[in-house]
């Protein structure tokens, strides 16, 4: 395109330089401090072990605050005050030992992540999701492959880590291909996955993860409150446009032209073999079969709750918030994929019979490892937290701190997406930084007088926005590698460096939505979800 050869690659401008190196230390700054922190999951153990002696701390110094929730309520002491319970002895111990496996088997991330996952996996196997994604983009024109690319980033975020593993390099080859910048392809492709994490058309595994967190966070200030993974559905259909947009934008006026124009000596591997694979009219067929029997899935879906006799409708008021349809939504994330990914599989072959269904699912089954180990102790972290009443007790003074200084208002959430966004650099995981700060915030936000929805959805803003700058990101290490296939002496500084502006103009066009959505035409983030919370 004309307009890149009129501006320096990266590089070689020293303003450009001086950029990146003050980046840099900045960039080694954030390495080092998140080098300190031990493996994700040994912090979780410690974190456990750490509220078991606060705990003893805590109630020996008679640390107790006024319970702010009317009488008569479930869980008020009869004196009206919050006390700490003491982990730190032989009923504490007692407690700890009968409830160490129903901590784990009953934290509700668990199995909504691991039920949705097996349709995912399906799809994904299959070769359906791949598919789906290379037939997007090779059917897009020049002038709208970038819209493209981040819109396919966004939407694999329902099947989990398919963009990382797919979308992203799948993005930089379609750029090369095209005579196009293979960086700006792939950077375009990382912000609508990393970036725009938690915008979707769809509901996918995140939703019920960190649902699960909130609803758990939400019930140690009022324990019959349910947040379903449907909470925020509406407000993250809408971000996708806008995300899109942003992305779109960003890529092509601010990435692309700084990168100027590729030099395929600059590639650290022989890219004359590196080209993009049309969709095969075997694959075509496949993908046609699957979109008729997604729909016909989708049919079937809309019987049970669409019409006023639907028999997923909730069963007393007849209305959808509430309803078995949306309480058991990760089912229906399950059917959605698994179907369709069947259909696919079973007309281009890759799916044959039961046993390679099974296999299918098996597959994704068995990288979960890791997850489970960590939610065991996450788990454990979350309900010694709760069961010593240290997060209320923490939440009462916050909200009364808040109060205090009369931050209260819309603006308490720009600070707190910010500190979301702030605290995602040292703790990359979504569900480990919300186990962790969730038992905190939502408390003190719900005393405020915020529902958890509204909550949750500001915390995803700050989580998403920062992904993209973080090495601690779990899959920062993959696009370093894929980056320099095609840049041989990139560094992690020129990364984060291109990067960056997605980082900065999604925080301040996310916040803003946010802003106009829930505090000016007062929208609700999702079906049935409030804005307010009331204790009474």
């Amino acid at each position: 395109m004309s307009y890149q050869s009129e501006v320096l690659p990266t590089g070689d401008a020293n303003n450009t330089n001086n950029n990146r190196t003050a980046f840099d230390r900045f960039l080694a700054a954030v390495e080092w401090l998140g080098n300190l922190l031990p493996h994700p999951i040994t912090l979780f153990a410690l974190f456990a072990v750490g509220i078991v002696v606060i705990s003893g701390i805590a109630s020996w110094a008679g640390l107790s605050v006024v319970d702010p929730r009317p009488e008569g309520v479930a869980g008020r002491a009869a004196d009206g005050m919050i006390h700490v319970v003491n982990l730190f002895t032989g009923e504490g111990l007692r407690m700890i030992v009968t409830n160490l496996v129903s901590n784990f088997t009953d934290f509700a991330p668990l199995g909504t992540v691991l039920v949705a996952l097996m349709g995912v996996s399906i799809a994904e196997h299959s070769g359906l999701l791949s598919a789906l994604v290379r037939a997007l983009v090779m059917k897009a024109s020049r002038n709208t492959v970038t819209l493209i690319v981040v819109f396919a980033g966004i939407l694999s975020n329902t099947a989990s880590e398919l963009g990382y593993v797919v979308v992203i390099p799948l993005a930089a080859m379609i750029f090369h291909s095209l005579g196009r910048h293979p960086l700006a392809g792939l950077a375009a492709a990382f912000a609508g996955v990393s970036g725009g994490y938690s915008a979707n058309l769809l509901l996918g595994t995140v939703d019920p993860l960190l649902s699960g967190i909130t609803e758990t966070a939400a019930r140690m200030i009022d324990p019959v409150y349910v947040v379903g993974p449907e909470a925020n559905w509406y407000f993250m259909s809408i971000s996708v446009f806008l995300i899109t947009f942003v992305g779109t934008w960003v890529t092509n006026k601010i990435i692309e032209p700084r990168l100027g124009k590729y030099n395929e000596s600059e590639a650290a591997v022989d890219l004359s073999d590196d080209k993009m694979e049309e969709v095969t009219d075997l694959e075509k067929r496949g993908l046609k079969l699957a979109g008729l029997a997604l729909l016909a899935v989708m049919a079937v879906m809309a019987l049970t709750i669409v019409p006023e006799w639907g028999v997923l409708r909730h069963p007393e008021t007849g209305a959808v918030s509430g309803s078995p349809f949306l309480k058991g939504i990760v089912a229906m994330i399950l059917v959605f994929f698994a179907i369709p990914g069947f259909v696919y599989g079973k007309t281009v072959g890759t799916v044959k019979n039961d046993r390679d269904v099974i296999d299918c699912m098996s597959k994704s089954m068995s990288t979960m490892g890791m997850y489970i180990v960590l939610v065991f102790f996450a788990a454990q972290f979350v309900a010694f937290f709760g069961m010593t009443n240290l997060g209320t007790i923490f939440a009462v003074l916050g909200a009364e701190f808040l109060q205090n200084i009369g931050l209260t208002g819309p603006l308490l959430f720009i600070v707190f997406i910010l500190m979301c966004g702030f605290v995602n650099l040292m703790i990359g995981s979504a569900s480990a930084q919300w186990a962790v700060t969730a038992p905190i915030f939502v408390p003190m936000l719900m005393l405020v007088g915020y529902a958890p929805e509204v909550i949750q959805a500001a915390y995803r803003i700050g989580d998403s926005v920062t992904n993209i700058i973080t090495p601690m990101m779990s899959y920062f290490g993959l696009i370093v590698a894929f980056a320099s296939r095609y840049k041989k002496d990139l560094g992690i500084g020129t990364l984060i460096s291109m990067m960056l502006p997605y980082s900065m103009f999604f925080v301040i066009g996310w916040s803003v939505l946010f802003f106009v959505w829930v505090f000016v035409l007062g929208l609700p983030v999702g079906p049935g979800s409030a804005t307010f919370y009331s204790a009474g």
